[in-house]
């Protein structure tokens, strides 16, 4: 994980800006510890901070072309980086062993009038700026899902800066937005344009037949693919379905990635995993039969309620959200990836993105149809970089660990988004995720396969939540959340715990523009605000807790 700062559509001395983009990136350091590089032209300034994670010998940014015209920032992993030198290599002379420097070479061969088709090239994570100094002209994308933060704004002269997090610009745009992603932004046209646009984004309903082998393989691959690095790496294992998956794949290749003929082989091949929960918590009960059965080497760590109270204004300042539920689930990991990076480790496997792509949230019980189901998933997909993939990223880039999600890998998603939603329903007979758990079976113990859907802010230890509304009970009154609209007129708080983490943001980031990159909106387990509609009885119980799920979930509130 790294950070990447940029100002562009510079009038004037560049140079005299320099010592701003320093200060701006010094703000994401956290993100990239390792090393620091800036590029001047005279009319782009691009900072880069680095967390070396592959081509650690030779991989710092910016990234330049060989006549040093085009300057590179990037924040990512290209995981099919390997192919594409193979089949760049005859017209472009590599520099680095860096998997990013790919992007460079299409563009190089390609141009920027074809970012729409090579773009789409791209399997991988990422978020960059590329800036060529001959054309006087940049390009800015952001990864299809949005696994990679991306924000942008504009000063009152009209320059425009980029940022891997919103804390970086809001001392300076008078707006700041979240970057869109599968998008690319040209600055010969300035418009922010799509490039990643899948069928089944615009079906009713995909049509695809259920095919477990299939499933599995591509999981499989996806896993393979994202275990790429240089460094020590790990697999968040909180022994629920997803993190169980790839943490039981991730071993399968650990074991076989010790032949140094292999160039994608780790030296490293004992496969780490963590945990962590309140004591007594289901997820540490669970995790801990999932690495036994596994045969990771396994770390527990619990917190305390304190701990996580305590926490509550470094997680908010570091995820850039006021989001209930993103807060609750982002605690915990972000004490997590602190233990992790003390521990050595920069790079995690972990399973965010199944519950998008298979409606694994318990709300989705409610289903009415098969196209309401599809749809469904369409929407959260499309909202994972304002939530999971927010939490994901920030919590642990926090503390400098790289974060990975081999179920948003593109042939992955693909594959499961064009699947017909009918064997996706759930039912009596047929739990959430059941086609991902028959897919599987035998990969782990059946206690883990079919283990109810636990959202992570719930399987930490139902008393993690409990207490943070017990805590915002006593803190916020009952006129303060009557005048929440008055104080807060960009998305009112509508409960008193809400209004804790507003007043806390407000804190970090005080500006209007600030609190709008931020979504607003109801839910019930984190369901969008269009499922309400399912069951009348969502109204009644809009909490994002799995929990609130009352006839589906086993210990519902």
């Amino acid at each position: 994980m790294c950070g990447i700062v940029a100002i562009l559509d510079i009038a004037g001395d560049a140079a005299k800006l320099r010592t701003e983009v320093l200060a701006m990136a010094r703000r994401l350091r956290h993100r990239g510890p390792d090393w620091s590089g800036i590029a001047v032209y005279d009319n782009a300034v691009i900072g880069h901070e680095r967390l070396a994670i592959v081509g650690v010998d030779s991989g710092a940014q910016p990234l330049y072309s060989n006549n040093r015209q085009v300057a590179l920032g990037v924040n990512g992993e290209i995981y099919n980086h390997s192919n594409l030198r193979q089949n760049l290599a005859s017209n472009y002379s590599f520099q680095t062993h860096s998997d990013c420097e790919v992007i460079l070479a299409l563009y190089e061969q390609q141009g920027a009038d074809n970012a729409q088709v090579w773009l789409n090239e791209l399997n991988g994570m990422f978020a960059f700026v590329l800036y060529d100094d001959e054309q006087k002209r940049y390009l800015i994308a952001r990864d299809p899902i949005g696994i990679i933060p991306l924000y942008y704004g504009r000063d009152d002269q009209g320059r425009l800066y980029v940022a891997s997090e919103m804390k970086s610009l809001v001392d300076h745009c008078q707006t700041v937005s979240s970057f869109p992603p599968g998008h690319y932004l040209d600055s010969t046209n300035g418009e922010i344009k799509a490039y990643y646009q899948p069928q089944w984004r615009e079906v009713e309903q995909s049509q695809q037949a259920y095919d477990p082998k299939a499933l599995r393989e591509g999981l499989e691959s996806a896993v393979k693919r994202q275990m790429m690095g240089d460094v020590p790496y790990g697999v968040l294992l909180s022994g629920g379905l997803d993190s169980s998956l790839v943490a039981a794949i991730a071993q399968r290749y650990a074991e076989r990635r010790v032949d140094t003929d292999d160039q994608e082989a780790a030296w490293w091949p004992r496969l780490h995993s963590f945990a962590i929960g309140l004591k007594g918590s289901p997820d540490l009960a669970a995790s801990r039969v999932a690495a036994d059965r596994l045969g990771t080497a396994h770390h527990e760590f619990e917190f305390t309620l304190d701990e996580g109270l305590d926490a509550l204004s470094d997680v908010i300042y570091h995820i850039e959200t006021y989001d209930v539920t993103t807060i609750r689930a982002s605690t915990p990991m972000f004490l997590l990836a602190r233990r992790i990076r003390a521990m050595g480790i920069k790079m995690v496997l972990s399973g965010e993105g199944s519950d998008e792509l298979f409606g694994g949230y318990l709300y989705f019980h409610k289903a009415p149809n098969a196209q309401a189901f599809h749809e469904e998933t369409v929407r959260k997909v499309g909202k994972l970089h304002l939530f999971d993939c927010l939490r994901a990223n920030k919590s642990m880039a926090a503390w400098g660990v790289e974060v990975r999600v081999p179920f948003l890998d593109l042939p992955f998603v693909d594959m499961a988004m064009q699947m017909n939603a009918e064997h996706k329903m759930t039912g009596p007979e047929r739990m959430e995720k059941h086609v991902l758990r028959q897919a599987f079976d035998g990969y782990l113990p059946d206690s883990i396969l079919w283990r109810q859907k636990e959202q992570f802010s719930d399987g930490v230890g139902y008393g993690w939540i409990d207490a943070l509304k017990d805590h915002a009970e006593a803190n916020v009154s009952d006129r303060q959340l009557a005048d929440a609209a008055q104080r807060f007129p960009v998305n009112p708080p509508q409960s008193k715990e809400a209004y804790w983490y507003r007043t806390i943001f407000e804190q970090h980031f005080p500006s209007a523009a600030a609190a709008a990159t931020v979504p607003g909106g109801p839910s019930v387990a984190c369901s969008t605000p269009a499922a309400l509609e399912w069951d009348r009885a969502f109204a009644e119980m809009a909490d994002p807790s799995g929990r609130a799920v009352r006839d589906v979930h086993s210990q519902s509130l």
